[in-house]
């Protein structure tokens, strides 16, 4: 009973973001000055007014009203504030919305406050309140206060509780595609970064913060224990991006694609387990899904139809096994990614018909019926940082589709998008007998930590438009924007020694049912 006490107060005290009791007060103290207002403003009418007398009756009447009733009662308001989600940190309100929200949260309170006041408090009082002006001043007092706040964060660049400053993160994989747009947005929040990286494709998408005084690059590979633990002593919490990405990389050296997407992350699972990090964001794939008609949503069956695909369920599936009180994995299973990037890829659809749109005036759709869930890249490194540092209790051993519902495009509707921005441009429609069709339901991660996409198909295909003819990017066709044509090219990465390999090959061999569903492709 004690222990459950403290844990109890413990949460009144931080709640799921932290400060929650002083914010409590602090609205307590809002609702209560509003009031006084509302309360002073007839007595003030009066005096003006010169009708001294009733200016006397009116302020005792409102003031045995306020200290009998509705001091004690307006504790209601901070539990209809809760309620109504306002002490969220990682709601998405601001400006226009946080005052809907905010009225939202004082219109609520003030009819729970009226109603409790009916049946209670006043059966004896001559006097109350205007609960239409009650609920106005509410509004303007909390509105107020919560955009104040926030104008003082921004201008003195105060950093909330989820980024504290300094706080280390070890991002692996971190210069590639969306790891060095992710480190970005780390540095910019106050983070230490670590990254771990073999840099197969080299330094250059981070080249430009490697001496940023937080940034800290460890090039080895995500294969070495002895590596990946100097990586991981001291990180708070770890994202992992590294893998052979995409279905024709794997099929190159499905060894190779085993070791780094599957047998590595369970390495770094008990890495992390030894050294206390609580947090792994892990980068899954909505094509885990396989083909289907269906919406789907993280409930349904997935079916994997690919090496990458079934690497990644069975990485999904390790880190959900390894949960416990101490370590929480986060699961992000990405949309199909387009946008430009410091390290560009044009062996995604967007990407790729873009490219062959600008540069060649055609492009050719094959199956354009299927359909495809799409996000940007920078979404994705922003869904990386929400789901660090949204609440623990909402994200622990969770499976999140990264996207936006809105967002589920057929391939025919792709290439129509891309030719409105290159007119020119010759659509050729091609049908095969492969076909993998999906569409994906985002509502999960929307509702449960208010994330929705900032970034259309459109401005995608604007930014690489942009690109091209600012000659930032010129031949498309180079083979460090593909990684089939790359790791073709240089070869795939073998493990450097043959520590690593035998390392690989227990954990790889522990996954039992997993790897025997892997190797069997």
């Amino acid at each position: 009973m004690k222990q459950l006490t403290r844990s109890f107060v413990g949460w009144i005290y931080n709640g799921p973001d932290g400060h929650l009791l002083p914010r409590l007060v602090a609205d307590y103290l809002l609702v209560n000055i509003a009031a006084l207002v509302i309360l002073a403003a007839p007595v003030a009418v009066a005096i003006v007014s010169g009708m001294h007398g009733r200016a006397v009756t009116l302020m005792t009447l409102g003031l045995d009203y306020y200290t009998r009733a509705f001091l004690p009662l307006s504790c209601l308001f901070p539990v209809a504030f809760l309620l109504n989600g306002s002490y969220r940190h990682h709601s998405p309100w601001s400006g226009p919305r946080k005052l809907l929200a905010s009225a939202r949260g004082a219109i609520v309170g003030v009819l729970i406050f009226a109603l409790v006041d009916r049946m209670i408090a006043r059966k004896d009082s001559n006097w109350s309140p205007d609960f239409v002006q009650l609920s106005l001043a509410i509004v303007i007092a909390v509105a107020t206060a919560r955009l104040f706040k926030d104008a003082l964060l921004k201008r003195f660049s105060i950093q909330r509780r989820g980024a504290a400053k300094h706080r280390t993160v070890l991002v692996v994989g971190g210069a590639g595609y969306i790891g060095s747009i992710l480190v970005r947005k780390l540095l910019a929040r106050g983070y230490h970064v670590r990254v771990l990286d073999r840099l197969v494709y080299g330094d250059g998408a981070i080249r430009d913060v490697l001496n940023h005084p937080n940034m800290e690059l460890n090039v080895a590979d995500c294969r070495n224990m002895q590596a990946v633990i100097a990586a991981v002593k001291g990180a708070d919490a770890i994202i992992h991006l590294a893998a052979i990405v995409g279905d024709p990389a794997c099929d190159l050296d499905h060894t190779t694609a085993l070791e780094i997407n599957y047998a590595s992350t369970r390495m770094l699972i008990e890495v992390a387990k030894g050294h206390g990090v609580q947090r792994l964001v892990f980068a899954s794939s909505c094509s885990v899904y396989g083909a289907t008609e269906k919406h789907m949503d993280e409930t349904c069956e997935t079916v994997p139809l690919s090496l990458y695909g079934k690497t990644k369920l069975d990485s999904e599936e390790a880190l959900l096994h390894a949960r416990d009180e101490a370590f929480h994995p986060v699961i992000a299973r990405l949309a199909t990614v387009f946008g430009n990037s410091p390290r560009p890829r044009f062996d995604l659809v967007v990407n790729l018909l873009t490219a062959k749109a600008h540069s060649e005036g055609v492009i050719t759709i094959y199956n354009g019926e299927q359909w495809r869930p799409f996000i940007h890249v920078d979404d994705v490194a922003r869904g990386f940082v929400t789901l660090l540092e949204a609440p623990l209790q909402s994200v622990s051993g969770e499976i999140f589709n990264l996207g936006d519902t809105r967002l589920n495009f057929r391939l025919s509707d792709v290439a129509t998008r891309i030719r409105e921005h290159f007119p020119n441009t010759t659509i050729t429609r091609v049908d095969n007998s492969y076909r993998r069709n999906y569409r994906v339901s985002f509502d999960k991660i929307r509702t449960r930590i208010a994330f929705q996409c900032t970034m259309t198909l459109d401005d995608g295909i604007l930014e690489l438009k942009q690109a091209f003819n600012s000659g930032a990017i010129t031949e498309y066709t180079n083979e460090l924007y593909s990684n089939q044509k790359y790791l073709q090219s240089r070869g795939t990465p073998t493990a450097r020694t043959p520590m690593d390999a035998e390392v690989m090959a227990a954990f790889a061999s522990q996954g039992g049912r997993e790897l025997h569903r892997i190797v069997h492709v």
